[in-house]
Formats: C-alpha cells, sequence, structure tokens
C-alpha cells in the first residue's frame, strides 16, 4: 500500500486568518494561534495541582475531542476518493496544525470489520519540545495530546476506539516519536488505558477526594470540637450536658441505656474532654471475658499463678493508669470480681492473681450497662454495694427511637465516613429513603443505623443516592412505597391488588359478601381453628369472633310485628 499524501492544496485553502474580527478559521471550525511556551506552562501547572496522572488525562481527552472535531470535518472532504485518502486527511490536517510532521509507516484497517493496524513516526513534535523545555529529558513518552488527537480521529473514522501508544519519544531522547494504534481490546494493557478517554469528570474525582478528606478529618478532630457525638434532640443534649459536667471531675460514671445506643462513644468523649484525654483509653466488655479469666485480665497475673502463667502480665487497670477504664456490660462480672472491683474503687490499689505485692493505680472508671442493676441486685446476681458505688453519677443514654430529629443528622455523618472507607462517591439519602430512617423503630439504635447506612454506601450507585431498597433491601415491599397525604411512607398498591379490586368491581357483589367469602375462605383454609384463620387475616381472634357474630346476626330474619286490634279496625 503506497502512503504517499495526496496534494492537501484544499485543506490549506480552508485556512484564513480574519484580522479584522480576531479570528482564525479551518473551514467553518474556529481555530486559535498559542505559543508553544504557554503550552508548556499549563502543562507544568496541571503537573503540579493534579498530579501527573490527572494531567496526562486532560491533555490526552483535549488531543481526543480536536480529533474527534477533525474527523468529522475529514468525511466530508475529497468525495469519491479511496478510503486511504479520505483518511490521510487527519495526518494532514494535524501537520496544518502545527502538531508534527507525520509520516505513515504501516496502515491496514477495514472499516466493516471493525479491522485496524497504523504505524506512524512523528518529527519535530510541539509536545516533546514542550515537556523537555519544561521538565528535561524524561523517561516516560509525553505527547499525550498528540496521543489523544490519533486516538479521537481514528476513532471516528472507524466507529470503535482505537488507541494509539507511543514507542518512541523526542521527550525521551529519542531523535522522533513514533506511534502505533490497534483497537484497544488488542492492547494486553488496554483497560487501563481507557480511563484516559472516558467522561469521568476530575472535578468528580477531586469532590470525592475532597469528601473522603472531610471524612478523616471528622475522625481526627476532638470530640469538644464536634466530633463523634452528633444530636441536637432535648433527649440527646440533657445526656450530653451530663457528661460535659461530669468529664472535669474524677466521678465514677455510669452509664445506662439499651444496647447500640452509644455507651462506648460517651465514654470516650467523656476521656477526650477530661483532663485525661492524654492518658490511655482502655475498654474492656465484661460479658466477652471467660469467669475464670476475668480477674486476670482486669488486676493482672503473676508468673506461675496459674497453669499456663508462663509470665507476669499487666492487667487493664495498670494499662489504664492514668487514663480511663471502661467497664461494658458490668452487670455480667463474676460475684468475686465485683467484690475485687469494689476494693479498687475504694482504696485505689489492685493486688495480680498469685501476687502480694499491691499496686497503687490512678484510674477514672466509667462503667456502662444495658441491664437494670438494681433488678440485678434483687435476684442475686450482682452486689449492692458495688452498685452503690458505681451508681454515684448515672447518665441514661436515650434509645433512637426517642431522638428521631437526630437520625438524619447521624445518618449523613456516616455516610460521609463510609463513602471515605469504601472509595465511594454517594452524593445522600433519597427522600423515601429518609422517610423510612425516620419511621422505623431502630431496635439496634445508632449500632444498628451505622449498620443500614453502610449497607446502603455499599449497594448505592457511584455518584448516586442512597434509596430505601439499599436500606432494607430484604423487603419486597421497600420500592412499592411513596409518601401520602400525611408525609408518611405507604405501600403502593400492586398491579396483582388493582387487578384483584377490578375483578370484585365486576363481580356486582356488595362489600359485606365480599367479606362474608374472604371469613370463610380462611376459616376454610385453617380447617375451622379461629386462631389460624384471624393470623391469615392479619387479625386478632377476638376480631374475627365478633366479625362472625355480626354476620350472623344479620343473617337472622327479624321477627314479624305483633298484629293489635285498634279502635274502629275490622
Amino acid at each position: 500500500m503506497s502512503f504517499k499524501y495526496p496534494p492537501d492544496i484544499d485543506l490549506r485553502r480552508l485556512l484564513h486568518f480574519e484580522s479584522d474580527s480576531g479570528s482564525i478559521w479551518l473551514g467553518d471550525r474556529r481555530m486559535v494561534l498559542m505559543h508553544t511556551n504557554a503550552l508548556a506552562a499549563l502543562r507544568q501547572d496541571l503537573m503540579s495541582s493534579v498530579g501527573p496522572e490527572h494531567a496526562r488525562r486532560i491533555l490526552t481527552r483535549m488531543g481526543y475531542a480536536s480529533g474527534l472535531s477533525d474527523a468529522e470535518y475529514a468525511k466530508k472532504m475529497r468525495p469519491g476518493e479511496s478510503l486511504q485518502d479520505s483518511f490521510m486527511v487527519g495526518p494532514q490536517l494535524h501537520m496544518l496544525e502545527g502538531g508534527a510532521r507525520v509520516t505513515p509507516f504501516k496502515l491496514k484497517f477495514d472499516i466493516q470489520a471493525g479491522q485496524f493496524y497504523g504505524e506512524f513516526r512523528w518529527d519535530n513534535s510541539w509536545e516533546a519540545y514542550a515537556h523537555r523545555q519544561k521538565f528535561g529529558q524524561v523517561d516516560d513518552p509525553a505527547c499525550w495530546t498528540l496521543q489523544g488527537y490519533a486516538s479521537g480521529y481514528t476513532s471516528a473514522f472507524m466507529g470503535r476506539l482505537i488507541l494509539f501508544k507511543e514507542t518512541l519519544c523526542a521527550a525521551c531522547g529519542a531523535d522522533h516519536c513514533q506511534i502505533i494504534g490497534r483497537p484497544i481490546e488488542e492492547w494486553p494493557d488496554g483497560e487501563a488505558h481507557r480511563v484516559y478517554f472516558s467522561d469521568d469528570s476530575l472535578m468528580d474525582k477531586m469532590e470525592a477526594l475532597q469528601s473522603q478528606v472531610e471524612a478523616l478529618k471528622s475522625t481526627l478532630e476532638p470530640i469538644s470540637h464536634g466530633g463523634k457525638l452528633i444530636g441536637t434532640s432535648t433527649a440527646f443534649r440533657k445526656a450530653y450536658t451530663l457528661m460535659q459536667k461530669a468529664a472535669q471531675t474524677q466521678v465514677t460514671v455510669l452509664l445506662t441505656g439499651e444496647t447500640g445506643v452509644g455507651k462506648e462513644r460517651f465514654a470516650r468523649a467523656l476521656h477526650e474532654l477530661s483532663t485525661r484525654a492524654a492518658a490511655p483509653f482502655i475498654a474492656v466488655n465484661c460479658a466477652a471475658l471467660p469467669s475464670e479469666l476475668v480477674e486476670a485480665e482486669l488486676f493482672g497475673v503473676e508468673k506461675g499463678a496459674y497453669t499456663g502463667a508462663h509470665a507476669a502480665r499487666a492487667g487493664r487497670f495498670e494499662r489504664a493508669d492514668g487514663g480511663t477504664l471502661l467497664l461494658d456490660e458490668v452487670g455480667e462480672l463474676p460475684l468475686a470480681a465485683q467484690a475485687k472491683l469494689l476494693r479498687v474503687l475504694q482504696e485505689g490499689e489492685i493486688e495480680r492473681v498469685g501476687g502480694e505485692k499491691t499496686l497503687k493505680v490512678n484510674v477514672r472508671l466509667v462503667a456502662a450497662t444495658n441491664v437494670d442493676l438494681e433488678q440485678a441486685v434483687l435476684a442475686g446476681r450482682f452486689r449492692r454495694d458495688l452498685m452503690y458505688r458505681l451508681n454515684v453519677y448515672p447518665i441514661c443514654i436515650p434509645p433512637l427511637r426517642e431522638r428521631k430529629s437526630d437520625i438524619e443528622h447521624l445518618a449523613q455523618g456516616m455516610l460521609v465516613r463510609f463513602c471515605a472507607l469504601h472509595s465511594k462517591r454517594v452524593l445522600g439519602f433519597e427522600e423515601r429513603a429518609l422517610r423510612a430512617l425516620q419511621q422505623h423503630d431502630w431496635p439496634g439504635n445508632v449500632r444498628e443505623l451505622e449498620n443500614l447506612v453502610e449497607r446502603g454506601v455499599i449497594l448505592a450507585a457511584q455518584a448516586g443516592m442512597v434509596e430505601v431498597e439499599h436500606l432494607f433491601p430484604n423487603q419486597p415491599d421497600a420500592v412499592q412505597t411513596s409518601l401520602n397525604a400525611h408525609g408518611h411512607l405507604a405501600r403502593l398498591p400492586s398491579v396483582q391488588d388493582d387487578e384483584l379490586s377490578a375483578r370484585i368491581l365486576d363481580s356486582g357483589s356488595s362489600l359485606d359478601e365480599i367479606e362474608g367469602r374472604v371469613l370463610d375462605h380462611a376459616v376454610a383454609r385453617a380447617r375451622g381453628n379461629l386462631s389460624e384463620a384471624a393470623r391469615l387475616l392479619g387479625l386478632t381472634r377476638p376480631q374475627l369472633a365478633y366479625r362472625q357474630k355480626q354476620r350472623q346476626s344479620s343473617a337472622v330474619p327479624a321477627p314479624a310485628a305483633d298484629l293489635k286490634s285498634e279502635p274502629g279496625a275490622l
């Protein structure tokens, strides 16, 4: 195949300058002349501000768009010429526009079959020159805009993505540049280069990075500056105020509340707001410790104290010396450990298991429980004197269902954190999703909300919204909801419901007749078991019995009225 260019006089005639209007035109396309050193400065600024990878993507996309534009124009030129001459409009335009001198080495393509292979040489590449001007000789090819142009032009010409890669580059010290182009699928690393031609916005990526930075900042901020505790409801503010007042004292605090309300988070906030913030915060779940090892874990153990104690080991109290120790699920402590804990609270000293030496400890104790300690005392599971000692300053943390106004704020904060954790960009919660969160009963409290938000982030589409089905995926009717007149989520009737209602109306039966048939059918399906029939109907057994009685009473004909003779009657 001959690679001699056809005359380019037709292309040269397209280029004209209008000094009066300040315009340069290539046919009907407006162009602009720019200094190479200005483009080099732009390149340098991009690389220093967004990094080499994003700079490469921006410049590749710019060249790609230029190539697409020239391809549209080239298809209108030279009608009736051979396919090769039509294709050569692109390299000739590229030279006319000052990109480089383009020499084709190999060119094979079949538009119908989608096959393409091309090798081209570039001499005097403006981009290699500009790159070396700012960065000197480099190791990797740098003609990103020119590669983008070649890929855009050829992709538009072929109707599929053709990737050109630079095998030689003057920016790397070669005396010329050389490129090879083939369909992106035929390159072993083609998928890795697809990002340079995608429509993903750099601003989207920067916003995602900014969200991650904000999430990381929120985890590093001190609690006193609006860190991990979020809430404005009256119930939450009451508990938070109590915690703030206790923070600057040394009082023992008892945190109570249902499981999942955030007792450990309150304890950490208490520690961060106290004068002990620079010392350790140690948390231990008493319910997770085997009863035979509780004392060793809390108070430490000496070498040889029991089988397996091969070395002396400090307990949690020693490790928390100078700081705060959280005993979570304190109601699960064995009675023997309770007695030793009481001594620590009274005397401020401990003895390791198997030891004889008394050790002084300076620890702020915070206890947490979700059980009623008074009831545990009555049941003989908890020492009364220890309860009094722990209950000096109780703080009851409200369940989530009593702080509904905080749900959206909590969810938004969790959304930012989980987006950063899972490298996901999610725009927020869809309105129905927020309504569903507000109306949920929250038996698992804040911990349950945390789990639901994390699930929603994972299931939501990239740059999309968290929808109600992402939060409650196991509820088949979750997507069949809408807002009713009162602003609450209401189940929408399904197509089957509408068809059933239409058949009932078409039957001509009255509402009482329909209800009677449904009741009889439920009783028959339950084989006469009224409790089972009531469950099928979504009623209680007394409600079903009442409805049956009403039907029976309405079915008995009323007794005929007695005829009494009236005066003058015949």
